[in-house]
């Protein structure tokens, strides 16, 4: 229950004092909000409130905004709560502002140092990703907003970007599988990699939605249903992750099914899902598609070659010409534009065909986590094509450490495909029409 008293004079000044980075950096989602309710720092009624706003800032103004009112806990469970969500560089802005006058400080107060320490009581459905956090785990930055300059400049050649939220957002997430009826080993690292998406994504303005631990036939019934939301109609853009075990072209669901990607990607293509037409559709998989270990191959000093095969290309004949003449013609009288099966895509691959990608334990996948550190420093001012790119460019520099294991100095190599039609710019944090 909340007390007679308020916010402390200096946690107060804290808040407002870093307003304008806290208003950039803090991600308010279905988490954070959750902390501060099982503390009762926060009613239904608020949390609702808050939720409803239309933008990632207007989130973070109504909190900061409520917060000194809340009571005099109000201030060391926002703190918890930021470190719960993995916010830590903005838990230590405050704490350190606090610290700056230790007359006022107070025991009742203080804060744990190690950056990981989670009070019992938060455990729940995270427990396994905290405890896999460790003080390697590679610190968090804030994406980084785009300009209002760079936003004018660039988005003649881009698809529209201005919806709040940017899009719906599905997270797979298949960490521990049916053991009666697959052999398959718990994914462990998995769970670092689901949070890690989530929180990018929710900052990137996107409405997440994560399910765990699902059949082929579950994972099917979800993307189905996601593919048909209304929603779609309103945004500009959707994002699908798909994270399990996996094979060259399927992925297996936790009671050791195949769900082929093909059939994902026919989902989403103009015919199924028409909401989505002329908008671009990003998919993520985190999966092996196959079992051979890429060992890596000793480069040599020189030039490097390469050989493409050629393209033969039949020229048509005059006849043809003519029939095609009258087609055409036959078309515009139509006045009908048509669109391909499938296309406006991008889709992110952890590894090539036939191999296996690498995962740590304890800090989740290589792709994963160089996909979201290449998102937050260059959303602002790159295209997505260019920043799979550089994604490809940190996996291909990547070795394996393990003495003693077949994985020692392994490899891994990504690859991304492409049928977008403009440049796909997220324009993080920027909205136009503000």
């Amino acid at each position: 229950m909340l007390g007679e008293c308020g916010m402390k004079k200096w946690e107060r000044l804290a808040l407002r004092r870093n307003s304008v980075t806290m208003l950039q950096d803090l991600v308010v989602d279905d988490l954070l909000i959750q902390f501060l309710q099982q503390d009762e720092i926060l009613t239904d009624n608020m949390a609702e409130n808050i939720m409803a706003q239309s933008t990632s800032q207007g989130k973070s103004r109504y909190l900061l905004m409520l917060l000194p009112k809340r009571g005099p806990q109000a201030f060391s469970s926002f703190c918890d709560a930021l470190k719960a969500t993995e916010q830590h560089h903005l838990c230590r802005l405050l704490m350190d502002f606090t610290e700056k006058d230790k007359s006022l400080s107070e025991p009742s107060l203080s804060l744990p140092t190690q950056e990981c320490v989670i009070p019992v009581k938060r455990a729940r459905t995270h427990e396994s990703m905290e405890m896999c956090l460790d003080a390697d785990s590679p610190v968090t930055t804030a994406v980084l907003p785009c300009s209002p300059e760079f936003y004018q400049s660039h988005r003649s050649q881009a698809y529209p970007m201005r919806s709040s939220p940017r899009g719906l957002a599905l997270v797979l997430s298949n960490v521990r599988f049916d053991s009666a009826n697959t052999d398959l080993d718990i994914r462990r690292g998995g769970e670092v990699d689901e949070e890690t998406l989530r929180r990018l994504l929710t900052e990137l303005d996107f409405t997440v939605s994560l399910h765990k631990d699902l059949t082929a036939e579950g994972m099917r019934g979800r993307l189905e249903q996601f593919a048909q939301r209304q929603e779609h109609a309103e945004y500009d853009c959707a994002v699908v992750c798909l994270l399990s075990h996996g094979v060259e072209g399927s992925i297996y669901g936790t009671d050791g099914q195949l769900l082929e990607l093909d059939w994902v990607f026919e989902v989403f293509d103009n015919a199924r899902c028409p909401l989505l037409q002329n908008k671009p559709k990003m998919f993520f998989i985190q999966a092996c598609r196959g079992e051979e270990m890429d060992n890596g191959v000793d480069q040599l000093d020189g030039q490097e070659r390469t050989q493409s095969p050629g393209c033969e290309q039949r020229d048509a004949g005059r006849e043809e010409e003519r029939d095609n003449k009258e087609r055409e013609e036959k078309e515009r009288e139509t006045l009908r534009v048509k669109l391909p099966q499938r296309s406006d895509m991008i889709c992110g691959f952890a590894t090539l065909k036939g191999t296996a990608a690498m995962r740590n334990t304890k800090k989740g996948s290589w792709f994963i986590q160089e996909l979201n550190t290449a998102i937050r420093q260059r959303a602002n001012n790159t295209h997505m094509s260019d920043i799979l790119v550089q994604v490809n460019g940190r996996i291909k520099s990547r070795e394996g450490y393990a003495p003693g294991s077949a994985h020692h100095r392994c490899k891994e190599m990504s690859e991304f495909t492409s049928s977008l039609c403009k440049d796909l710019y997220l324009f993080p944090k920027y909205y136009p029409n503000n």
